[in-house]
C-alpha cells in the first residue's frame, strides 16, 4: 500500500466521520408536524432559524456525500 492509498484511506474515514455527524444533526422532517400537533412551543422566528441551519446542514451533506462518493470511485481505481 502506497502512501498515496494511505492518504486516500485517511481522507475516506474523514469524510465518512463528516457526513455522518452532519446527517446526526439534522432535525427529523417530521418534527416540525409532531411539534404542530403537541402544540410546540416554537415561535415564527425560531423555526425559520432552524429552517436556515437545517438547510446548510442539507446542502453540506450533499457536498460531504459527493466527496465521499469520489473517494470511493478514486480507491475502487487505484
Amino acid at each position: 500500500m502506497g502512501v498515496f492509498e494511505i492518504i486516500l484511506v485517511v481522507l475516506e474515514v474523514i469524510a465518512s466521520l463528516a457526513l455522518i455527524l452532519v446527517v446526526l444533526f439534522q432535525s427529523g422532517k417530521e418534527s416540525g408536524l409532531s411539534g404542530a400537533l403537541t402544540g410546540g412551543s416554537d415561535t415564527y422566528l425560531s423555526k425559520n432559524k432552524m429552517g436556515g441551519l437545517d438547510k446548510k446542514l442539507a446542502a453540506c451533506t450533499k457536498w460531504v456525500a459527493l466527496v465521499w462518493v469520489l473517494l470511493t470511485l478514486v480507491l475502487s481505481l487505484v
